[in-house]
């Protein structure tokens, strides 16, 4: 009896478990889910504000002073040209080779190539008979290229030749220095008139445009060329030129060449200038008019040295040998009767 009771209290107490099992656990109602704000897109970055030069002098147009270099081949050929051997050449058994002159400088007298500053078509409207001449002082470099002998290099030239130059500019006064041959420019800021005789770097006047300098180049004379290949220009040729800072350290250059004489129509160049700074923000020295002084004058020498001064020196002996000759006797002819 007691054994049955047993079990019977064991099977309730196991329903009852079972029961509760069973019954699901009330659960707290979930809380409302809100709607999640929409996240700000970032805000743009600024956009930067548009380089201005710094101010000059003047407090009005930009700053030019400075040391300024050209970073080009454009003293060899203004023109678009490929690398070639030598600047003067001559035939050769298969492709032309280095002219004799100029043979023995090997790797150091060669051209590297260059994308040329002459704009449009990149070719100099040259007339057809000053194309001519164009040719010839190519052919014969080595003796017409004023460069050679020192010769103040005349405008735009030596704004790209392998020489930095200097602006000096204050509110009154504006100046180039070029280390080459101590070239030099004193920039009229108020219009002198008609140039009153024709030099190697002309006469200048500028004005600003803007923050463009923009000068005039007048009065040059006709023994400038424009670099090593016989590019040239009359004396009627008039050079206009920009000067545009693009940057604190980079300026546009810009010049348009009118010259009739010489040319078909008006062209243009266009290249960049940069800005030397830090210790190589001077100018050297070179004074190249003392370098050239046996090339030019060696066979004036009472005994001139061996080698093209000497060869000079009796070629001329010899001319003047023959100019100096009695003239023979003309022979008389034979009286009619």
């Amino acid at each position: 009896m007691k054994k049955f009771a047993a079990m019977l209290m064991l099977a309730t107490a196991a329903a009852a478990c079972q029961t509760t099992t069973s019954t699901p656990t009330a659960t707290k109602p979930m809380a409302e889910t809100k709607p999640m704000a929409a996240t700000a897109a970032p805000a743009a970055p600024a956009a930067p504000a548009a380089w201005k030069a710094k101010r000059g002098p003047d407090g009005v147009h930009p700053d030019l002073n400075g040391v300024w270099q050209a970073m080009n081949t454009a003293n060899f050929n203004i023109e678009a040209h490929p690398a070639q051997s030598a600047m003067q050449l001559r035939p050769g058994p298969y492709v032309p080779v280095p002219a004799a002159e100029v043979v023995a400088l090997g790797s150091i007298g060669a051209v590297p190539a260059g994308v040329g500053i002459v704009q449009g078509d990149g070719k100099i409207p040259y007339t057809a008979d000053a194309l001519k001449t164009r040719d010839e002082n190519r052919a014969d470099w080595i003796n017409r290229d004023p460069e050679i002998k020192c010769y103040l290099p005349g405008v735009p030239r030596a704004n790209y030749m392998p020489y930095p130059f200097q602006i000096f500019h204050s509110d009154k006064a504006v100046f180039f220095a070029y280390e080459y041959a101590g070239a030099v420019r004193n920039v009229f800021l108020k219009d002198p008139g008609e140039a009153p005789v024709e030099s190697w770097m002309g006469q200048s006047f500028g004005k600003w445009d803007g923050d463009t300098f923009v000068i005039t180049v007048t009065g040059l004379n006709d023994s400038t060329w424009f670099d090593r290949s016989g590019n040239f220009h009359s004396s009627d040729m008039k050079v206009t030129e920009r000067y545009t800072p693009t940057s604190d350290y980079t300026m546009r250059y810009e010049a348009t060449i009118e010259d009739a004489a010489t040319f078909s129509k008006p062209w243009k160049i266009a290249y960049n200038l940069y800005k030397r700074v830090g210790e190589d923000g001077q100018l050297q020295q070179f004074k190249c008019v003392e370098f050239v002084e046996e090339l030019m004058y060696g066979h004036l020498r009472a005994k001139p040295l061996p080698g093209p001064a000497l060869e000079r020196a009796k070629r001329e002996a010899e001319e003047r040998a023959e100019e100096n000759a009695p003239a023979k006797p003309k022979p008389q002819k034979g009286k009619t009767k």
